[in-house]
């Protein structure tokens, strides 16, 4: 198992004629195996509310789509299961699924009462997880229906972030229209996952299976981006690194030495995780002269569950540009798109931002860009659910629970891949 690292600038080209440039660099990171190896087991955790407002189809929907998950997993695969209400509890202890017929008949004991309180469900789940960690990859699934009005939000995102220091990762599930989504967000990009929203309870058990093949293919855990600039290149000041694919995250990043560390988290084998990078390039030294120069060298540090090795570094990729005469913008077609979905994410924050506010005109007015942004990046379904949502704004007319909602995971990711790619 290994890793796959492509980099790719906006514009390879430079204008000798000018002191700087501006480029954004987009990165492609995945694990990359062959016929001979295999992934390591699954450690999963299921957290579920089951709460009052959960009673009847939900529950029971919710249920039969984790009964069915259980089916789709592996013997050798460990498998905890916790339950919460205004309160957490453990329904299936950490255990391998030797006895998934046990395990299903525990998770259908579960019964809707009481209020939603998610970070002690978060909690419990951790110390399931920590059970069966080693050599594993481990995961854990947060499903809630509603607000944590039990709990307390901040101390759920601590929880994300200790998740992830000890190599964890958490993904969330909204059920229905009622649940928090800037809270469920912050826990699944802190906590290195994503964000789901299960609209209806007939996509409950597509929504699971959609999760699990996703974690299934993690070959390889606890990445980290690391980038060396030369001292004529600069990150931009604002905003300056964000995951683009499979979802859109602002990501942070810290100084180790020379070297700048952003994590990834998880490497997936069919998956590319696209990270844009937005650099300042100042050639001015080297305005007499043609040819190319060193933009960045990238590399990524990872661990090898299956080989249970850490802090492995991959081959450096070191990124280069030409500094030419008569200079004409040849713009990479598929770098662009990627700064397309990046900005489709962030006018569709905006918008949002606008709305709370109560700047509806803005608001709308932002998503309109979003759609036209997705248009341009080939992405019509999600175009479609930002232009009707801007027309509802504008004809005065309230958006809904479910509205906000789609509008937040069409932001996120990309609903459909351009018809040329």
């Amino acid at each position: 198992m290994s890793v796959n690292l492509n980099c790719s600038l906006s514009d390879r080209n430079l204008d000798i004629s000018q002191p700087s440039s501006q480029r954004q660099l987009a990165i492609r990171v995945s694990a990359s195996t062959n016929a001979d190896s295999s992934g390591a087991p699954l450690n999963l955790c299921l957290v579920l509310d089951h709460s009052g407002s959960m009673g009847g189809k939900p529950l029971d929907t919710v249920k039969k789509a984790a009964r069915e998950l259980v089916d789709q997993m592996y013997y050798t695969d460990r498998i905890s299961v916790v339950g919460f209400d205004h309160k957490a509890s453990v329904v299936v202890e950490s255990q391998t699924l030797d006895r998934p017929e046990s395990v299903k008949d525990k998770i259908q004991s579960l019964r809707a009462t009481g209020g939603t309180c998610i970070d002690d469900g978060i909690k419990l789940a951790l110390q399931e997880i920590s059970k069966g960690k080693e050599g594993a990859v481990s995961q854990g699934f947060v499903l809630t229906d509603g607000e944590n009005e039990h709990g307390d939000n901040a101390r759920c995102l601590q929880f994300a972030q200790l998740a992830v220091e000890y190599n964890m990762t958490l993904h969330t599930l909204g059920f229905g229209d009622h649940w928090n989504q800037d809270i469920l967000e912050k826990i699944a990009d802190a906590g290195g996952g994503t964000m789901t929203y299960i609209q209806s309870p007939e996509q409950a058990g597509e929504e699971f299976r959609n999760l699990l093949r996703r974690v299934q293919s993690v070959g390889l855990t606890n990445a980290y981006l690391l980038l060396e600039l030369p001292a004529n290149v600069r990150l931009a000041e604002l905003k300056p690194v964000a995951q683009v694919a499979p979802d859109a995250i602002e990501l942070t990043m810290q100084n180790e030495g020379n070297l700048i560390a952003i994590r990834l988290g998880d490497l997936m084998t069919d998956i590319d995780r696209v990270i844009i990078v937005n650099l300042y390039i100042n050639h001015a030294a080297v305005v007499n002269q043609s040819g190319s120069i060193p933009v960045v060298t990238a590399q990524v540090r990872f661990d090898n569950p299956v080989m249970a090795k850490s802090g492995i570094l991959s081959t450096p990729v070191v990124v280069e540009a030409n500094l030419v005469q008569n200079f004409q913008a040849q713009v990479d077609p598929q770098v662009q798109n990627h700064i397309l979905a990046l900005a489709k994410y962030r006018q569709t924050q905006l918008a949002e931002n606008k709305l709370k506010q109560g700047d509806r005109i803005g608001a709308a007015t932002m998503l309109q860009s979003a759609a036209k942004t997705a248009l341009q990046m080939g992405d019509e379904k999600a175009a479609t659910v930002l232009q009707t949502n801007a027309t509802r704004l504008q004809s005065g007319t309230e958006l809904s629970e479910a509205d906000r909602k789609q509008t937040r995971i069409v932001s996120k990711t990309v609903l459909q891949a351009p018809s040329n790619s």
